[in-house]
């Protein structure tokens, strides 16, 4: 795909101490005393200072807290109190969740000075868990928005281009574990949020099934379509901290995915519209399946543009509606574009609203019966690579095509409708560039979509598109 040309030359950042590290390998050295909780947190904080001047993933770091954090992990670990998994790894946490004692501002101005004087569920469990919390991660502001490059602390670059978007609304998360300053991150996914920046830097990604992770303590942008996911260098990492979030106990040892055998995968055509897709990313992901012994059974699913429209009204109604007040008030204290499309998404009419909920109960429907016939559902996370920061309009070879918003949100948003589980799954480049597959499947088969992901990871004929030069 050519984008519009960048005057900034192509530039990385130095891969960090978790750069394609995985939870258990961490774990592993943590356990045999090849390092410490200590050691990793001063790593985090080195990495983070010497690249998130360019890379911009930290809203806030909490230097004090990360130490003390560490401090205890190994204090613990020397009396035999080992929390599991997450015990003693640094994480970040975006900018919409509560951690009690740090700001969280959304993004925004009208949050400036904001602190939170609780910790969200999630972050609770991540801490009974053992967790090290770094700081906050940056969000597109409010989280309304697919391309990070919208925010009170600045836009957030992606690290396998710096001239490139890091997709968002979860955009720090994502940069964060591309760039390796963490081990794993915490992001929102209303639309995309999560899987869309996982997609254009390069990790893994997950949106839970709708509710399987609480939302309290989690700003808001659209309550019947917000998720608590996760970002990671695996998709297997990504299922062992979603397990721990979504446990009523953190320190269950949970083995992994054991061998399946070649499951049923629909692959869905015409999820995208031409104007939104680059046939070489298509081309890539449908690759990456056939080299791994999977042949994808291709399926009109004619109900996508529908979702699509039921998606919109539904996010559109709610945040506008969450955000009328400011909208009235304070409106110069949004950034142009995101109160653009706020006071847009407010002229959606209510029957439009009530009537998306129709919808999307019949499409529910519709999806469990492709589900009957398949074990997943496959398609690229994003059709597209990272354009460059601040576009807005795509160009595909040689000719102006959709809207950027559009393209990165076409094969993500219909899974947050429908509340389903969703991966996404880095798989090669294009350009040198990052292409994601994206798998679907039923709440309670996420382990299915792993072990798919993690076949994927170990084929030495894909480029590897999860590590930083």
């Amino acid at each position: 795909m050519t984008q519009h040309a960048s005057t900034l030359a192509r530039t990385t950042p130095p891969p960090g101490p978790f750069a394609g590290r995985t939870i258990p390998e961490l774990a592993a050295d943590l356990r045999s005393g090849r390092t410490t909780a200590g050691e990793l947190a001063h790593a985090a904080l080195r990495c983070i200072a010497r690249t998130d001047p360019d890379v911009n993933a930290f809203a806030f770091v909490d230097t004090e807290g990360t130490l003390a954090a560490a401090l205890t992990a190994d204090r613990e670990l020397a009396d035999g109190v080992d929390r599991g998994p997450l015990h003693g790894l640094p994480v970040g946490i975006k900018d919409m969740i509560d951690v009690a004692g740090l700001p969280t501002t959304a993004g925004s101005a009208h949050l400036a000075g904001r602190v939170a004087r609780h910790d969200a569920t999630c972050v609770r469990r991540l801490r009974a868990a053992g967790a090290v919390i770094v700081g906050k991660t940056t969000t597109h502001e409010f989280a309304y928005g697919p391309m990070g490059d919208r925010s009170m602390h600045g836009p957030t670059r992606n690290p396998r281009d710096l001239t490139r978007m890091s997709g968002g609304s979860s955009g720090g998360s994502a940069a964060a574990v591309a760039a390796g300053q963490v081990a794993y991150a915490l992001g929102t996914d209303t639309g995309g949020s999560v899987r869309v920046p996982a997609a254009l830097c390069g990790v893994a990604g997950f949106k839970p099934a709708y509710g399987a992770i609480p939302t309290d303590g989690v700003l808001p942008l659209a309550r019947s379509l917000d998720h608590v996911g996760v970002l990671a260098a695996t998709a297997a990492d990504c299922l062992t901290v979603h397990r721990i979030l979504a446990a009523t106990t953190t320190n269950a040892d949970y083995p992994p995915p054991g061998p399946v055998t070649t499951p049923r995968v629909a692959w869905l055509e015409s999820a995208a519209e031409p104007a939104e897709r680059d046939p070489r990313v298509v081309d890539v992901v449908r690759r990456a399946l056939e080299e791994i012994g999977i042949r994808a059974r291709h399926v009109d699913w004619t109900w996508a543009p529908t979702c699509r429209d039921a998606f919109a009204a539904i996010q559109g109604t709610e945040a506008s509606t969450l955000h009328a007040a400011r909208m009235k008030h304070a409106p110069r204290l949004f950034d142009e574009e995101v109160l653009e499309r706020l006071r847009a998404a407010a002229t959606v009419p209510r029957w439009a609203y009530e009537a998306a909920f129709a919808t999307r109960a019949v499409a529910a429907r519709h999806a469990e019966d492709l589900l009957d016939g398949h074990d997943l559902i496959a398609m690229p996370t994003v059709p597209i690579t990272a354009p460059p920061l601040n576009t807005r309009r795509l160009h595909i070879g040689d000719r102006p095509s959709g809207a950027v918003r559009d393209a990165l949100l076409s094969l993500t948003s219909t899974w947050n409708l429908l509340g389903l589980p969703a991966f996404s799954i880095p798989v090669g480049t294009v350009d040198g560039l990052p292409v994601a597959l994206q798998l679907i499947c039923r709440a309670g088969h996420e382990a299915t979509a792993t072990a798919v992901a993690e076949r994927v990871a170990r084929n030495p004929l894909l480029t590897p598109s999860a590590h930083l030069p």
